[in-house]
C-alpha cells in the first residue's frame, strides 16, 4: 500500500468537504490543528474564491489540508424536464418573493482553472467528486507533490478510480449525507446503493490502494470499525457540519439534532443528483417530481434556498445530513477530534482486552 496518504494522517480522521459554505477555513483549520485533516469544498466556488480561502487556511495552521472539485458534468438532454419541474417551483418563487435560478448558468464548476490554479499552487491533498480525472491530471498533481483522492460508490468505480492513477479512493456509503459521488448519474440506479460496512469490504478485495471510508460515521467506535474493515482512515461530514467553525447556517445545525427531523432520504429536489438530507416540507413535495439535471436543478433552486436561509425557514432549506444525523455533538472542531480520538483508542483498547478492562 502506499503510504502518500497515511504519511500525512496524524490521527485517521478526515472532515468531509462540504460544499455550500460549510467547509470553511476556519473549520479545515481546526480540524488539522487537532490532527486530523482539514478540506476546503472548492465546489460551487470560483477559482479565485477558491485561491483565496487557501491562503486564509494556510495563514491559520501549517498542518496538511486538502481541497475537493466537482468533475465536470455530461451534457443533459431533456432541457424540457427541467422547464416543467421550473413551473412546479413557481408558487416557491413567489412565497420566497424571489426568481427562480438560471439553470443554463455552467456545468464543469470552473474545474479546468481551478486544476490550474492548484498545479501553480500545490496544496497536500486534493479529492475529486461525481467522477475520476484523466490520467494525466493525477499524474500532473502526483508530480507537484499532491496527494490525490476520489469518490466511489461501488467497486466498479473503486476500480476505475485505482486505474486512473489515484493515491487513495474515497469509499462512499449510501448513508453519506449531502450528495452521492457516483460517477454517472443514472436514474435507473435510484435507491441501489451500497451500506458503508459490505461496500467497504467488497472494495478492499478489488483494490490495492488505501481506502478513506464516509457514511454515516460519528463516533470513535465506528472510526475503528471501518479501520477494521479495512479502511486507512475514516471521512466524517454530518459530524463536523454541527461544530463551532462549521459554515453552516444557525438553522441547519439545530435540525440536525430537532425531534422534528426524524429521518434523511437521498432525493433530487434540490440538485438533480441524488443527495441525502433531512426530509422537510420542500422535500415531500418535490422530490418526486425532480428530474435528473444536475446542475440545471441546483441552479434553479438556489435562490429559493438562499431565500428560505434568510428567513430562517428549514422546510425550505437543503439540510444536508447523513443517516447518523441524531448523534451530531455541537463542540469546537478541535475538540471533537479529540474526542473522536479518543473514543477510538478506547474502541481499540476494549478489542485488544476482549471487552475487559
Amino acid at each position: 500500500m502506499s503510504s502518500a496518504l497515511t504519511d500525512l494522517l496524524a490521527l485517521p480522521i478526515v472532515q468531509a468537504p462540504m460544499a455550500g459554505g460549510v467547509s470553511v477555513p476556519r473549520l479545515a483549520a481546526a480540524v488539522s490543528e487537532a490532527g486530523g485533516l482539514g478540506f476546503l469544498a472548492a465546489g460551487y466556488k470560483t477559482a479565485d474564491g477558491m485561491y483565496q480561502e487557501i491562503k486564509q487556511l494556510r495563514s491559520l495552521t501549517q498542518h496538511p489540508f486538502g481541497v475537493n472539485l466537482f468533475m465536470p458534468q455530461p451534457e443533459y438532454a431533456e432541457a424540457a424536464a427541467v422547464d416543467v419541474y421550473a413551473h412546479q417551483l413557481a408558487g416557491e418563487a413567489v412565497w420566497y418573493e424571489t426568481e427562480l435560478g438560471d439553470p443554463d448558468s455552467g456545468r464543469d464548476d470552473g474545474y479546468e482553472t481551478k486544476l490550474a490554479v492548484l498545479l501553480d499552487n500545490p496544496v497536500p491533498v486534493v479529492s475529486f467528486h461525481f467522477g475520476v480525472p484523466a490520467p494525466d491530471v493525477l499524474a500532473a498533481l502526483r508530480r507537484a507533490g499532491t496527494v490525490t483522492l476520489v469518490t466511489a460508490t461501488t467497486v466498479d468505480e473503486a476500480v476505475a478510480v485505482e486505474q486512473a492513477g489515484a493515491d487513495a479512493v474515497i469509499v462512499q456509503g449510501v448513508e453519506a449525507g449531502g450528495h452521492q459521488g457516483t460517477h454517472r448519474d443514472l436514474p435507473e440506479r435510484d435507491g441501489a446503493g451500497i451500506g458503508l460496512l459490505s461496500l467497504l469490504a467488497q472494495v478492499r478485495e478489488a483494490v490495492s490502494v488505501p481506502l478513506v471510508a464516509a457514511g454515516g460515521i460519528m463516533r470513535g467506535s465506528q472510526i475503528a470499525a471501518v479501520l477494521g474493515a479495512g479502511a486507512s482512515a475514516a471521512q466524517l461530514g454530518t459530524a463536523f457540519l454541527a461544530t463551532d467553525e462549521s459554515g453552516a447556517h444557525a438553522v441547519h445545525k439545530e435540525a440536525l439534532t430537532n425531534p422534528l427531523f426524524v429521518r434523511t432520504e437521498l432525493t433530487r429536489a434540490f440538485s438533480g443528483r441524488p443527495a441525502r438530507g433531512l426530509v422537510n416540507r420542500f422535500l415531500r413535495e418535490h422530490g418526486p417530481y425532480a428530474p435528473a439535471a444536475y446542475p440545471e436543478v441546483h441552479h434553479l433552486t438556489s435562490p429559493l434556498r438562499k431565500a428560505a436561509a434568510r428567513a430562517g425557514d428549514a422546510q425550505g432549506m437543503a439540510l444536508w445530513a447523513g443517516q447518523g444525523h441524531r448523534m451530531a455533538r455541537q463542540l469546537p472542531a478541535g475538540q471533537l477530534v479529540e474526542v473522536l480520538a479518543a473514543e477510538l483508542d478506547a474502541a481499540r483498547t476494549a478489542l485488544s482486552t476482549g471487552g475487559r478492562g
